[in-house]
C-alpha cells in the first residue's frame, strides 16, 4: 500500500496556501461564536469520529481555556 506523505500547509512556499491554515482557524472560531450566540450545536470530528458539541459545551470549553491563560 502506498502512503501519502503529510505536509503541513503552513510550510508551503505559496503564501495563499500557507495563509489558508489561519483562515480556517478563524472560520472555525467564527462558527463557534455563532453557535454560542444562537444556542445551537456544531458538528465536527474528534479523533476521526463525528461529534456534536452543544453551545453549553462550547461555552464550558471556552471558559476552561480562558481560565488557563496567565498574564505577565
Amino acid at each position: 500500500m502506498m502512503t501519502i506523505p503529510y505536509n503541513d500547509i503552513r510550510n508551503s512556499n505559496d503564501p495563499d496556501i500557507s495563509g489558508s491554515y489561519y483562515a480556517m482557524q478563524r472560520a472555525g472560531q467564527a462558527a463557534i461564536d455563532l453557535a454560542i450566540q444562537t444556542n445551537t450545536a456544531i458538528v465536527t470530528t474528534v479523533d476521526g469520529k463525528i461529534v456534536r458539541i452543544t453551545a453549553a459545551e462550547l461555552i464550558k470549553q471556552r471558559q476552561s481555556t480562558s481560565s488557563n491563560i496567565t498574564t505577565i
